[in-house]
């Protein structure tokens, strides 16, 4: 669970599989998978804009295919996302897949898209009540806490205090240069 999530206003969590990021990683990115999303009708200008999503961003593509079809939506819904990363942070990834599974081939394109795409199933989603809310954002403590160094206090404003949220949102400016810098300093396009 990230740090910075308010919790209080979550209303469900969904378990998205590491392997199915990494097969749409490499669907979007490597030529077979391109040419297969071509094949399938994906326009072209949306193929060239798939090195936008990274391995986070592909996880939240995945968690939003996967409410969609739990909540039964159709063409009239929408579900808003955030693609939070691109390939410029993932770049070597590929190279290590495929050192580890051999060549993204066809055939590994087709069970990509078949498996890890259009096979996604409304399963691993958990609608939060109440309770469950506390419980995830107890969640928490060992990862931010424990392992990271961070303050039970502050974990404790998160739940209790309706002004630490808009804090935060304060701090855009600040965090936005940060994130400029962190780019520039990593040759990222931003």
């Amino acid at each position: 669970m990230p740090w910075i999530h308010n919790v209080k206003n979550t209303d469900a969590v969904i378990a998205v599989d590491d392997a199915d990021c990494m097969n749409l990683l490499r669907l979007f990115n490597e030529k077979e998978g391109r040419a297969l999303l071509a094949r399938k009708g994906v326009a072209a200008d949306v193929i060239e804009r798939l090195p936008l999503l990274g391995i986070s961003g592909l996880g939240n593509l995945l968690a939003s295919i996967k409410l969609a079809r739990y909540f039964e939506y159709s063409e009239r819904d929408v579900i808003f996302t955030v693609l939070t990363d691109s390939l410029d942070l993932y770049g070597s990834r590929l190279s290590e897949l495929t050192a580890a599974q051999g060549a993204f081939d066809r055939d590994a394109a087709v069970a990509a898209w078949a498996g890890s795409l259009a096979g996604q199933r409304p399963d691993n989603v958990l609608e939060l009540t109440w309770p469950e809310r506390k419980r995830v954002h107890n969640l928490k403590y060992y990862t931010w806490i424990e392992q990271q160094g961070k303050s039970a206090v502050e974990l404790n404003a998160q739940w209790s205090d309706p002004a630490y949220w808009t804090s935060v949102q304060e701090q855009a400016p600040q965090i936005d240069a940060l994130i400029e810098e962190f780019n520039a300093e990593v040759g990222s396009k931003g």
